[in-house]
């Protein structure tokens, strides 16, 4: 076939799945209509994940998995606006890797929301002011985020979601490489690219910034003057992509957690986050942990924080394979219950 022969038939193929597409949003729609009438939640992580897996596995042509999940987030991004003005609040500001995180799980189609603190993304969900909440819960090489620990204490809110996102930090900027005067960005990121600032720019300041989207923004308007962050920051500010992926240790992954006022039904393929408090005395701690093991459940992370209420009180936030409906996660629940002086399940959602 010719190049013209070619091009015709992807019109003709574009053209029909246009129509296919409109004609799934048709349906998309009447189940907005039934999902408001049953005072269901409009974004399902347990169906997204089934739907994206049959997919997947139908597939037989040549597009792989990834390109597959990217193409059908933006279908489903579209179809979440449909059923519903979906808004998101975020850790902001604009460009910051919580809202890569938030645009990843939920598309470029629904209404997001930047928040200035931590704690005002759980009042914006609490307040219904947003529908859903995208925080970062931890860090595999900086650890735990403090601040979303501790606002669990006292809120109602449930984990509805998680996303892991890798950390690639890019050097990006207006002038050229060998015309870099200054780096901006966030002391985090400057943490994590310290070999390689040592080794390539060992003579340029590194400019501690509030945020990357911060440090973009200065890049942007300052010569000379460049930024490491993600690249959401080049297309927002227009800035040229210098060299990717520079941070020192490859595979650094942030988890966050999508929050809402309700906990995700099952999967099959879950996990349980738990908060929780044991008496000041020896032995509380392993007295509370062995149901756990007595279960064969499988804990994947432990961490404790002052609970600000009495002096020397922790709680303790522990993630467990399964799904808290799941009658092995019920039955240690129970028994973690009797070794505890507080308990409170923060959310099961799909691993």
């Amino acid at each position: 076939m010719s190049l013209d022969d070619l091009r015709v038939e992807i019109d003709r193929i574009d053209t029909e799945l246009i129509r296919l597409l409109n004609e799934r949003a048709d349906y998309v729609h009447e189940v907005g209509v039934v999902k408001k009438k049953d005072n269901l939640e409009i974004y399902a992580p347990d169906r997204e994940e089934t739907l994206l897996r049959s997919i997947v596995a139908k597939s037989e042509g040549r597009l792989p998995e990834k390109s597959i999940r990217a193409i059908y987030r933006e279908i489903m991004s579209a179809a979440l606006a449909l059923e519903d003005d979906l808004k998101i609040a975020y850790l902001g500001p604009a460009g910051t890797w919580t809202h890569q995180a938030a645009i990843n799980k939920f598309g470029h189609s629904v209404e997001y929301q930047p928040q200035p603190s931590f704690a005002d993304v759980f009042d914006q969900v609490e307040r219904n002011i947003a529908d859903y909440g995208v925080v970062p819960i931890e860090n595999s090489t900086e650890g735990a985020v403090t601040h979303t620990l501790d606002l669990f204490a006292d809120s109602e809110l449930k984990i509805y979601g998680q996303v892991k996102l890798s950390i690639e930090n890019n050097l990006m900027a207006k002038c050229e490489r060998n015309e870099i005067e200054k780096i901006y960005t966030h002391p985090q990121v400057i943490a994590q690219c310290r070999g390689w600032l040592h080794k390539h720019f060992r003579d340029t300041p590194a400019v501690e910034s509030s945020s990357t989207a911060a440090a973009a923004k200065i890049a942007a308007s300052e010569p000379n003057a460049a930024v490491l962050g993600g690249k959401l920051l080049a297309e927002m500010y227009d800035l040229n992509l210098l060299e990717q992926s520079v941070q020192d240790i490859a595979g650094n992954t942030t988890r966050f957690l999508v929050i809402s006022h309700r906990t995700c039904p099952p999967t099959g393929d879950d996990r349980t986050s738990i908060m929780f408090s044991v008496n000041d005395e020896p032995g509380s701690l392993h007295r509370a942990l062995e149901p756990f093991e007595k279960f064969a459940i499988n804990m994947s992370k432990i961490e404790s924080r002052p609970s600000k209420r009495r002096a020397w009180e922790y709680f303790f936030f522990v993630d467990v394979a399964g799904h808290c409906e799941d009658p092995e996660i019920k039955d240690a629940l129970d028994q973690l219950t009797r070794n505890c002086s507080f308990i409170k399940v923060l959310g099961s959602y799909p691993a």
